[in-house]
């Protein structure tokens, strides 16, 4: 069946719990942002998005939850402004058309918009490139006849919507697969960086696999975790933290499963941002009444979170904000800070990254863009310290200042690294091979392929 108008599941017999495998306004520029930074412009820009799913393959292969985890998105997503188009159960020649139709709505849309894309159906990497595959598709045939029968992420998806600096561009893969042996033998999604402006998760661990019912009367995991937050979130968490949020509720759904094998197969969330602002999860309604004024005490301590950048500092003044204001709209926020800095600054413990606070403190120095990705870096931004490690290695200069950035440049891809970039620890691995360190370049390509990313063929490497 091919549907791009109706949320309606086609019947089904009915069958017991088993589980199947799925693979699975701004602060543009400034490294410190206010209560103010939140808020959105007088206008809300406009929000559109859409939600392919495809639950009928052959072969034994279909997924039962998909309808349903496109059905519930498309009531969250709309109750937070979206308009939302939906395809479902579509070929590559549907799928190709509704993209090309949600292509022509985001370039008319004004700059500052918000676009999502959403799909959830089976996935597979060929030659380290993402595939979303069309319905009636086996995700079991050769190589060349996935290529041919699906979409591909990058290229026909992400490439083509266009780079928003003053809006967000978000794209959200739920992709399956189908046994639990597919669990263990797959290699999952390959790992991705975002492009400017856009933020891409995978409801798993670039390189593994997750697990879903095979009950259409319930969702897959991530997508559960996804639709709760849209819906039970404050008004005043961003998409950035909100996606931090699922990636945490997904992993203690799993790890505290009555399921033993479920907790064995837990799904650890991936993460690719590149986003240049700051936009509530709540449109902006013109005839909203305004919230109430925050403490002062609060305000006060939000402030100090907000100007610190030194990972051990973030946490321990995201602990005493949680402290002494659990019931804040902004508590969410502050546990996502917590948390990622919490991680960066056991990170930068390790002898074997070399980044000290002074890297922190660098912001006279650099372009705001630097700036800004300094203070996101202190949260445990793996991508943000990746753009701050080639930005150094993109200005060597001479002499002592070329030695000096050759340190920051190591440092922080040690550190996006150990944060989780397997593209920055291959970048290091590369690096380390041109200066003659092999001991380092095998370390650095273990730790890449240990973090899910398999170059592309034109890098000289083969997919095993």
């Amino acid at each position: 069946m091919q549907n791009s108008e109706t949320t309606a599941a086609r019947p089904r017999r009915r069958t017991i719990l088993r589980w199947t495998a799925c693979a699975g306004g701004g602060w543009l520029g400034s490294p410190v942002f206010s209560l103010a930074a939140i808020a959105q412009s007088s206008a809300e820009p406009p929000r559109l998005a859409l939600l392919i799913g495809n639950r009928d393959y052959p072969g034994g292969d279909d997924l039962p939850p998909i309808h349903k985890n496109v059905r519930d998105l498309r009531g969250a997503l709309e109750l937070r402004g979206f308009a939302v188009n939906i395809g479902l159960d579509l070929d590559l020649v549907a799928a190709r058309d509704l993209v090309n139709s949600f292509v022509a709505r985001v370039l008319a849309a004004p700059a500052d918009s918000t676009v999502f894309f959403y799909f959830s159906g089976h996935g597979a990497q060929v030659d380290a490139e993402n595939l979303l595959v069309s319905a009636h598709l086996s995700p079991r045939v050769k190589a060349d006849a996935l290529i041919k029968g699906s979409l591909a992420l990058v290229n026909d998806v992400v490439s083509r919507l266009p780079h928003r600096p003053a809006g967000m561009t978000i794209a959200v893969i739920d992709a399956c697969r189908t046994s639990l042996q597919s669990v263990q033998d797959s290699n999952g999604l390959n790992q991705v960086e975002a492009p400017p402006g856009c933020l891409i998760a995978f409801a798993t661990g670039a390189g593994k696999a997750a697990i879903a019912p095979n009950d259409e009367k319930r969702n897959t995991f991530y997508t559960a975790s996804l639709v709760k937050l849209l819906v039970t979130a404050s008004d005043d968490i961003s998409f950035s933290d909100l996606f931090r949020l699922v990636k945490a509720d997904t992993q203690q759904t799993m790890l505290n499963h009555p399921v033993q094998l479920l907790r064995q197969f837990a799904q650890f969330p991936f993460i690719a941002e590149n986003t240049q602002i700051r936009r509530r999860i709540a449109p902006l309604k013109p005839d909203a009444p305004p919230a109430p004024p925050r403490k002062e005490d609060e305000s006060e301590a939000w402030a100090k979170l907000e100007a610190l950048a030194w990972p051990a500092e973030v946490s321990k003044a995201a602990i005493e904000y949680l402290k002494n204001h659990p019931e804040s709209q902004l508590a969410g926020s502050a546990q996502v800070a917590r948390d990622g800095a919490s991680e960066a600054a056991q990170i930068l413990r390790r002898s074997n990254v070399r980044l000290y606070r002074s890297a922190f403190q660098a912001l006279a120095e650099l372009p705001p863009e630097q700036a800004g990705d300094i203070y996101k870096a202190g949260r445990g931004d793996k991508d943000a310290a990746a753009r701050l490690g080639r930005h150094y290695g993109r200005s060597l200069g001479s002499g002592a200042q070329a030695l000096a950035n050759v340190g920051r440049f190591e440092g922080w891809m040690q550190y996006a690294a150990a944060l989780g970039n397997g593209i920055a620890s291959y970048d290091l691995s590369l690096h380390y091979r041109r200066t003659e360190q092999p001991q380092l370049a095998s370390e650095y390509e273990s730790r890449a392929q240990e973090l899910g990313y398999t170059p592309p063929p034109s890098l000289d490497n083969k997919r095993s």
